[in-house]
């Protein structure tokens, strides 16, 4: 009696996870972005589109810049957990500000659905710069004049200037961070010969691509290499830069705050997976210069886990480079 009395506990349990995984959604799934509006957005907008498709409800983009992408994770972890708040987990609000101390979660305080897409970031120079046909080239010359060459990533101690400083400490080349307040404007001093090189995004690269010569793109994916017109990437290097996986790049993981239900979790991981999977959703990405990621969320802890460290060896590597340029 007693096992059949479990076993309709069971089979009711059971029942009732069904039936409340098909009873969700029943409205609006909001989707937390951490930036203003721009190309990263319209790219977060067209895989949200594509999961409102196959969950039957609208999921809109909803913008919350602030505090270098905090507010937006603030803001959703203060809803309910209820899976209808999804975290656009950038890779600055999810693992840079916590490694700075400016935020007091880490990666593994969210559920992961699936990773969404990543922009690479790639050094490049003016068109018809004839002093370097290579990175290397460069570099090799930037070592033997150390503090001469200038370049930009933007703002300073941002994530591209990390990035540029850690693959610069690698070939010990002493060179010159000038910030901007407008990239806008670092970019038109660079195409002029003010700079000698510098952060070229995906987004300035497809709109003015003929006006610069990319040395060297910032990542390991085959497909990044592909966006910057098949230019060598860190892959071709004959040194390792220390500079792998989602670390060298902007990405973002889509999530959920934790306790949110599991049955909840499962629906929205197989409708994310559905839709990245979509062709047409893959090319709308690829055109805007980003790249769809592949892992699942139980590669999650794999593939985030250890960009962590790589950007606490990226701050060390911004504090060797002041030390350098003081000494010069």
């Amino acid at each position: 009696m007693k096992t059949i009395l479990n076993s309709a506990i069971t089979a009711l349990a059971l029942s009732t996870g069904a039936a409340a995984a098909q009873d969700f959604p029943q409205r609006t799934i909001e989707l937390i972005y951490p930036w203003g509006p721009g190309n990263a957005m319209a790219v977060s907008q067209i895989l949200a589109k594509a999961m409102s498709d196959e969950l039957g409800v609208s999921v809109p983009v909803i913008s919350t810049p602030g505090a270098a992408g905090t507010k937006a994770f603030l803001t959703a972890m203060n809803k309910p957990a209820d899976g209808y708040t999804i975290i656009d987990g950038y890779v600055a609000p999810l693992v840079l500000q916590p490694v700075l101390g400016k935020a007091d979660w880490t990666y593994e305080d969210f559920i992961p659905l699936h990773s969404a897409f990543s922009n690479a970031f790639a050094l490049g120079v003016r068109a018809g710069e004839d002093r370097w046909a290579t990175f290397e080239e460069m570099m090799a010359y930037c070592k033997e004049h150390p503090g001469e060459l200038r370049y930009t990533s933007g703002s300073r101690n941002n994530l591209p200037h990390m990035v540029t400083a850690k693959a610069l400490q690698g070939y010990d080349c002493v060179a010159q961070n000038i910030p901007y307040s407008a990239n806008a404007e670092g970019m038109s001093d660079l195409k002029n010969g003010v700079l000698d090189f510098g952060i070229v995004n995906v987004g300035e690269f497809q709109q003015a691509g003929d006006q610069y010569n990319i040395l060297l793109v910032l990542s390991e994916l085959p497909e990044s290499a592909e966006i910057f017109g098949g230019a060598a990437s860190i892959t071709d290097l004959g040194i390792d830069l220390g500079l792998s996986g989602l670390a060298p790049m902007g990405w973002d993981w889509w999530m959920v705050t934790k306790d949110t239900p599991q049955d909840r979790v499962d629906v929205l991981r197989d409708v994310m997976a559905k839709a990245l999977a979509r062709p047409e959703v893959q090319d709308k990405i690829k055109a805007l210069g980003f790249v769809p990621l592949k892992w699942d969320y139980d590669q999650y802890a794999e593939i985030v886990g250890p960009v962590a460290g790589q950007l606490e060896a990226m701050g060390n590597a911004l504090k060797w480079e002041e030390e350098q340029l003081a000494k010069q």
